[in-house]
């Protein structure tokens, strides 16, 4: 449970919700890091098992002898998964190191070594106050823009909007990273990245992977039409961003950053 501000019809009440936990977890083979990957606890090791098996590593269950739990040892810290290579069973770490480094959809999961999630976030500055009835009309505005959904409603889509909640850019894709990152490449080749400003709107839910996206182009508020996780707004605070949840029109869950909002 968080503390939160929800916004319904232009009044702000103080309450709590619920938010799914994400966390990191560190894949190891061997004692060796493979991976980390983001997930909702529980069910870890079928987990480990099953994103070795997708990658080909291993094809059958007889293929690993044991894996063992690792709980991490402070917040910071990610759980971790180790597991045993039955007796002949061999990898080539090489080939996995480069094939995981350059598959990564998201950022993290392709990681071989565990490192801290908030490196190099620096709180951003208050910057100008953003309409909060304005942006509660944002997702019906933009729905009209996702021309791709509409005919196939398969599509994430992302956009970009200055302060004033003028549509800058809109991308779609069937990848919710994909479609931010088609975003914030819109923006380097404008010169405007990092954008030190405006808002960036996601179509699904806010998860941590897409608060560090906007992190590192500096957009100070992201607001999704779906929930936040409990990572997403541990960044989001260490980043100094605004981060909105459950944005309909005319109400939100606003999880931190209150101060940019004109209420």
């Amino acid at each position: 449970m968080r503390s939160i501000t929800r916004i319904a019809d232009g009044v702000a009440d103080a309450t709590r919700d619920a938010l799914a936990v994400e966390g990191a977890l560190e894949i190891r083979v061997d004692g060796r890091p493979l991976a980390v990957t983001l997930r909702t606890p529980g069910h870890d090791p079928e987990l480990a098992l099953g994103f070795l098996a997708g990658e080909g590593v291993i094809a059958r269950r007889a293929e690993v002898a044991a894996p063992r739990a690792i709980p991490a040892r402070c917040a910071d810290e990610a759980d971790a998964i180790d597991l045993t290579l039955a007796a002949g069973v061999t990898l080539d770490w090489t080939r996995l190191e480069r094939h995981f480094a350059a598959t990564a959809a998201c950022g993290l999961c392709g990681r071989a070594h565990l490192d801290s999630l908030r490196t190099g976030l620096v709180a951003m500055p208050p910057g100008p106050p953003i309409d909060a009835r304005a942006l509660g009309g944002l997702p019906e505005r933009l729905r009209q823009a996702q021309v791709t959904f509409s005919a196939t409603g398969g599509l994430h889509a992302a956009a970009y909007g200055d302060e004033t909640l003028a549509t800058q850019v809109l991308r779609e894709d069937v990848g919710r990273h994909n479609a931010v990152d088609k975003v914030a490449g819109w923006l380097l080749e404008a010169g405007r990245y990092p954008a030190e400003r405006g808002v960036l709107w996601v179509s699904g839910r806010a998860g941590a992977e897409i608060v560090l996206k906007a992190a590192r182009a500096k957009i100070p508020v992201l607001a999704a039409v779906g929930a936040p996780s409990t990572l997403a707004v541990d960044l989001a605070v260490a980043a100094g961003m605004t981060l909105i949840g459950f944005l309909r029109e005319g109400r939100m869950n606003v999880y931190c950053g209150l101060e940019r909002l004109a209420i």
